[in-house]
């Protein structure tokens, strides 16, 4: 859910000609991220940074609080402690979904699901979604701990999905701008 790639300096919309790492072969990218304007906005934005800062800290606290939920479920103990590390990790989730839609209003215009990062905010919301179920079962009592934590887990390997989505988004950022570079050095 990190939005913290500052090298796309190609327009939306334009095919970018990149190399394909040990393909040895050129391949068209479909379109460009951003427009030169909201590139300098993303890069001027508070808020780069500080997606840039929660990705990594979300992420920390998913790995601990994986570990947690499967020793839970794995040995029965440490429920608790699970749990805690869940509402921890949902807390920072929507933080950095209320910050990332924040950042998506400056650099975009639009709070939510501009055309450059629309599929990953759809799936940002079944993160989203599945960690509010979690936060609803556990607050109401509803299902056992065993079926929480179940939820838990779904709702994990969806974030899994969805910062693969993030990281992909970044690569092609990266891989746009070295285009861009390579060929105004020509």
């Amino acid at each position: 859910m990190t939005r913290t790639d500052h090298e796309s300096p190609v327009e939306p919309g334009t095919p970018v000609k990149t190399m394909v790492k040990g393909a040895g072969h050129e391949r068209e990218n479909s379109r460009a991220l951003y427009t030169a304007e909201e590139r300098q906005r993303r890069d001027e934005s508070i808020w780069t940074v500080v997606q840039g800062v929660l990705a990594p800290v979300q992420f920390l606290v998913f790995l601990v609080s994986l570990g947690l939920v499967l020793r839970a479920l794995t040995t029965g103990e440490g429920a608790f402690a699970a749990d805690v590390s869940i509402v921890i990790k949902t807390l920072v989730l929507y933080t950095i979904m209320i910050t990332g839609s924040i950042w998506e209003k400056v650099v975009f215009g639009k709070w939510l699901f501009a055309p450059a990062f629309f599929w990953e905010d759809v799936f940002s919301m079944l993160v989203l979604a599945l960690h509010t179920i979690y936060l609803v079962m556990l607050l109401r009592g509803i299902g056992t701990t065993e079926q929480r934590l179940l939820v838990a887990l779904a709702g994990y390997g969806a974030y899994v999905i969805n910062a693969g989505q993030f990281l992909w988004k970044l690569r092609m950022a990266r891989l746009e701008g070295n285009s861009l570079r390579q060929a105004v050095a020509a």
